[in-house]
Parts: C-alpha cells; structure tokens; sequence
C-alpha cells in the first residue's frame, strides 16, 4: 500500500550562511523589514519606483574632480605697466625656426614665472607617434603634414584644459607666415583668440650653430635650416613682436619675452 504525499511545501530559506560570510561568526537571517544599520550599504542597489528612472550623472565630472567648462581662450584683460606678466594667465605661442631657441627659453620661462605654467612643445608631443613616425630628414609629404596637424590639435586641447584649470601655458612651433591657415590661423583656431603669438629670430648663423649642436631627428640639414630661416623673415612687418636673440643667454631671452607679452596684454596684435 503506498504512502500518500500531501500538498507540497514551499521551498524554504538556507539554513547556512551566504557565500564568503565570515566562518567565525554565527549567521542569523535578517527579520522581514529589517533596515541595515548606519553605514552598512544594501546588497543590491536599490531599485527606483516604477515609472521614475534614475538620474544620470552629470557630464561635467570624472571621476571625484568636477572640471570647468573649457572653450576658447578669451583675450586677458591688460596689466599694469613695468610690472611683466605678474600672475596672468597666459596662452604663449612662440614661434621661430630650427635652432632658434624657442623649446629652451619656452621651458625657461614656464619656469621662472610665480604662477603655475605649462610648457607644450610640438616636437615633443608629435614624437609620441612611435611606430610609422614621419622624420623631418625624409622630407615633407602628406604623412608627415597629418602628423603635424594632428599634433597641433592635440596641443591645443591639452592649452585649452590647462588654461581652463587657470594654469598658463606656453607652446612653442615652427610657423612660416606664408602659411596662415595651417599656421597662425590654426593655432587660433585650436586655442582661441587670447593666444599671444610671438617670434622669436635671431640670425642664420646662430641657428646653423645650433642646429650643429643637435643630435637625432631633431638635426636637420643646413640647406634646409637656412630655408626655414629665411621665410621666417616674412614675419618682419607682420605686425607681431619679434626678438632677435643673437646676443642674448636663456635667462635674458626670457626675461624680454616677458615683458613683450605685458606690451602686448596693454595693446593685443593684430592677427
């Protein structure tokens, strides 16, 4: 005669503890309702009400910083006179031909000032390209111009961050004036119109000097040094400050560069 089954029971909790709960302790199941105690976060994150779906999070944060909006670089506001740039925040550009000084004095400079300044050197950031890097010795083609632009604009965002963080900044390239809209016009397009553009262009046999100095890729053939130097000329007339540091050491090549872009915070170029 076989038994006879009754209703099914409904399936009960576990009776051990949940995984990883410590051995040493004895586990008890929470009573229905009951509220962790402060500072014990739920298991689960909750879950919001039906028909409410939970906020995002706000686009302006990473992380724990909150960053302020970036955007192009307003002109600074004027400073007072035989003061130098004092704690302005700056956008820098210094512009000059191969072995004119300008990765040197731009670092300087950064360096110098009381407030807190970056320094962003184009070669430095085009040379992050390892694999298939486009030497200057090769000569110029249309891989090595994409480097170029591609470098440019990444300088321009790191300035635009820097400067919106309320840190200066000063790049530093090889602009020709005969190429104003990958040039000058680029570097204000990608930083703003408040970039202080200035030249630096001391005489030919100064940067054949150098040049001569020079090891690596950064070394460039006279021929091609004294070309870069002789369109660079075209800037006399253009209306930016120019500097001839022929006779001038790091240290005064800097300090004059300072007081060039005070002059030029009281009365902006015209670019």
């Amino acid at each position: 005669m076989g038994t006879s089954q009754g209703p099914p029971r409904p399936p009960q909790p576990p009776q051990g503890p949940p995984p990883h709960y410590p051995q040493d302790r004895q586990y008890r199941p929470p009573p229905p309702g009951a509220v962790p105690p402060p500072g014990h976060a739920p298991r689960h994150a909750p879950v919001p009400p039906p028909g409410r779906p939970s906020a995002p999070p706000p686009s302006d944060v990473t992380g724990h910083v909150q960053l302020p909006p970036g955007g192009p670089v307003p002109i600074p506001a004027p400073l007072p006179g035989d003061s130098g740039t004092g704690v302005a925040t700056l956008a820098v550009l210094l512009i000059g031909p191969a072995g004119a000084g300008k990765t040197t004095v731009a670092r300087h400079w950064a360096q110098s000032r009381r407030v807190p300044t970056a320094h962003i050197s184009l070669d430095d950031v085009r040379e992050w390209v390892c694999s298939g890097f486009a030497d200057p010795q090769s000569g110029w083609n249309d891989h090595s111009e994409a480097q170029y632009r591609l470098a440019r604009r990444t300088c321009g965002f790191a300035a635009r961050n820097f400067l919106a963080n309320g840190i200066s900044c000063i790049l530093d390239d090889a602009v020709f004036p005969d190429r104003p809209v990958v040039g000058l016009g680029g570097w204000k397009r990608h930083v703003g119109p408040g970039l202080l553009p200035v030249v630096l262009l001391p005489g030919l046999e100064i940067v054949l000097e150098r040049n001569a100095e020079r090891t690596g890729n950064r070394r460039l053939a006279d021929e091609e040094v004294a070309g870069i130097h002789g369109r660079m000329a075209g800037w006399y007339g253009s209306g930016l400050p120019i500097i001839d540091n022929s006779k001038y050491d790091v240290e005064t090549t800097a300090r004059v560069l300072d007081d060039v872009l005070a002059r030029a915070l009281a009365s902006p170029p015209s670019w």
